[in-house]
């Protein structure tokens, strides 16, 4: 799928193939911007799930994954390209992946600051917060099928 308007494109692949590109916008966003532990971050899940790759132009600028359970996760974009519509594109990509899955709705666990922008895609937070590598962390839901 490519965005005209950003000149970007996103990817869809295993860890195979977006691994290694993936791998480095999360160390920058989680690990080093977050702070997030090296141990919490790789979580051995990489293998089993669906890969998002945001590029503009040749430049990998936004990951996230959907994992075989149905869960939408690791979405990072870099700080030199957030605010650019990556984001929603990666989720939309994701949305798309699981639809086609036939699943009946997408989850993900939403760091609290980020809850806005997964309700403006039609996620309902539900249950209470929760710490997730030190940060702020609420469930979310978004239906699929009526």
């Amino acid at each position: 799928m490519t965005n005209n308007r950003h000149a970007m494109e996103i990817r869809e692949g295993d860890w195979a193939t977006l691994g290694t590109s993936a791998s480095e916008i999360r160390r920058l966003v989680f690990i080093e911007e977050q702070r997030v532990p090296l141990e919490e971050e790789w979580d051995g899940r990489d293998d089993d799930c669906t890969h998002f790759l945001a590029l503009v132009g040749d430049t990998p600028v936004g990951t996230a994954r959907l994992l075989p359970d149905g869960h939408i996760g690791r979405v990072a974009v870099l700080a030199t390209h957030r605010g650019e519509g990556i984001g929603v594109a990666l989720m939309e990509a994701a949305i798309d992946a699981a639809r086609r899955r036939d699943f009946p709705s997408v989850e993900l666990a939403a760091q609290l600051q980020a809850l806005a922008f997964y309700e403006r895609l039609g996620f309902e937070a539900h249950g209470d917060t929760f710490l997730d590598a030190g940060i702020l962390h609420r469930n979310m839901v978004r239906r699929l099928a009526d």
